[in-house]
């Protein structure tokens, strides 16, 4: 009471208070919340503070994070000298994991083994960058994976190389794979700490249900379904949770009887994985993104890491599975092999999504609404940062860089948005991703990227809410305040709506709740 409240409903509805029972929405608006007030009854004043549904985030790697946070952390370096400083200060024995370091921050996005070998020594090290998509090396880590200068490189990936064809220590996409096969088996112990630690920072950004868009064996990182599993069984999993189960592209449609298995050993309390992750290529920054035309000043159009045939066909046959997919297609060519791809698939109603779409041909654009895709988009990206300045633009050119994240010409032309983190590629807030899609820029940042692109506010909310939950499959349950639904509520200690726009980054998450009860107070 005393607030505003936003339900996100279909109608986009606001009310100013909402009553809850047994972990379900029972009334809102305060005609019918105050007759319910009883002497047992808790009141929860906003005093002018906003409450909304829970955020969802509808690409996240709640594992990944925990472990990045738990491991040798570098996600904070600001330049080369401070993330080498931080793997110095790393402690124990034997391999230095952990990863979080940028692109940008080495010169041409590749850091060398010898940077590394400086303050590892004999100590093997294998350090994944922000983006998932590229591994950093140590020689050490290198001669025990068996990586030398005859190595080829794999056909989904590719070795960084000295004038000799040695072997310099950054590895991108699948050559990452190399060195990740020697890495010590994985600790169940450290893999459930880090569920819990993912779990604690999403609740803490207003986050109540997220899908895991890697469920299974990724560039070092072992398969996280045993691992929902079992803190789903022990009550320990408070979040609602979809996985995606990862579609292993060195195999083909055999594996799709392994994934029923999967499905149905993953449906449980508060955790299952009906979805199937197929990555289509890389990201732009180390040109591995799938392009129609080359990138300027190299050879070749990125990585298509199956053909389009191909697709269709695993496309189809995952649809008749009744799974629906979660692509990750970052560049125009992948983008519209996706759509291909599902408008070739017999219609069925399943949800599909593509995630990330960066790049997107003008025709592409109403295909989305057309064939029912979801946009699951990362605002977070769509602000002029160094990544995007130093590597993408001169690498796509003015042209292509000007498609870049057409969220706006997505929703105008009716595409089914859903808004995700890539945590920990990027910041899991929605908020300072909110904050993005408004402005197009950073909170403080000086120029906007793409101005003419820039989300409403209260589209880029919705699309954190009941877009995302739509995405993630809760949308029966989750999503908007209506009556029945279950109580998954955020509390902000203040009303965006009453903010300047670039002030929205401020905002703060001052209580998190999952059917009613409180999991994160500021």
């Amino acid at each position: 009471m005393d607030g505003p409240v936003v339900t996100s409903d279909a109608g986009g509805s606001r009310t100013d208070a909402l009553a809850v029972r047994a972990g379900r929405v029972l009334a809102l608006g305060e005609p019918a919340v105050r007759p319910l007030i009883t002497s047992r009854t808790e009141v929860v004043r906003l005093s002018g503070r906003l409450l909304l549904p829970g955020f969802q985030d509808a690409h996240a790697h709640p594992v990944f994070g925990g472990l990045r946070r738990l491991r040798c952390d570098l996600t904070a370096a600001t330049n080369a000298a401070e993330c080498l400083r931080t793997v110095a200060a790393h402690g124990g024995a034997g391999w230095v994991l952990g990863g979080g370091w940028d692109s940008p921050l080495f010169p041409g996005g590749a850091p060398t083994a010898g940077e590394l070998d400086a303050v590892t020594g004999d100590r093997p090290a294998y350090l994944l960058n922000r983006d998932l998509h590229s591994a950093w090396a140590n020689t050490a880590a290198l001669r025990l994976a068996g990586v030398r200068a005859d190595t080829p490189d794999p056909p989904d990936g590719w070795i960084e190389r000295d004038g000799r064809g040695r072997p310099t220590g950054t590895l991108h996409e699948g050559a990452a794979d190399l060195v990740a096969r020697a890495l010590p088996a994985p600790d169940p112990g450290e893999h459930r700490a880090a569920l819990l630690e993912g779990q604690r920072v999403l609740h803490a950004h207003g986050i109540t249900g997220w899908q895991d868009a890697i469920v299974g064996a990724y560039l070092g990182h072992a398969d996280v379904l045993d691992t929902y599993r079992e803190l789903d069984r022990a009550g320990l999993l408070r979040a609602r949770v979809q996985g995606a189960l990862w579609w292993d592209r060195r195999r083909g449609a055999e594996q799709i009887p392994e994934l029923v298995e999967r499905r149905r050993r993953a449906r449980g309390a508060r955790f299952r994985a009906e979805h199937v992750k197929v990555m289509l290529d890389g990201v732009c920054e180390n040109r591995t993104a799938a392009m129609e035309a080359p990138y300027l000043g190299e050879q070749g159009r990125g990585l298509a890491h199956l053909p389009d045939a191909e697709l269709r066909e695993v496309v189809t046959a995952l649809a008749a599975a009744d799974f629906a997919v979660h692509f990750h297609a970052v560049g125009d060519r992948a983008v519209r092999a996706a759509l291909d791809a599902v408008a070739d698939a017999p219609g069925s109603g399943l949800r599909h999504q593509i995630a990330h779409v960066q790049v997107v041909h003008p025709n592409d654009v109403p295909r989305f609404r057309e064939l029912g895709v979801t946009a699951n988009v990362q605002p977070a990206w769509a602000v002029p940062d160094a990544a995007m300045t130093e590597l993408t633009i001169p690498r796509l050119g003015a042209e292509r860089a000007a498609r870049q994240y057409p969220f706006r010409s997505l929703h105008e032309a009716g595409a089914p948005l859903a808004a995700g983190s890539d945590w920990p590629v990027s910041d899991p807030d929605p908020l300072a991703a909110v904050h993005a899609a408004v402005n197009r820029r950073e909170p403080g940042g000086a120029s906007a990227f793409l101005p003419e692109q820039a989300l409403r506010l209260e589209t880029a909310l919705a699309a954190h809410t009941a877009g995302a939950a739509r995405a993630n499959g809760f949308a029966a349950e989750t999503g908007s305040l209506e009556p029945g639904k279950a109580a998954d509520l955020v509390v902000l200690d203040r009303d965006p709506f009453s903010l300047p726009p670039q002030e929205i980054g401020r905002a703060r998450v001052d209580l998190t709740f999952v059917d009613g009860e409180p999991v994160h107070r500021r």
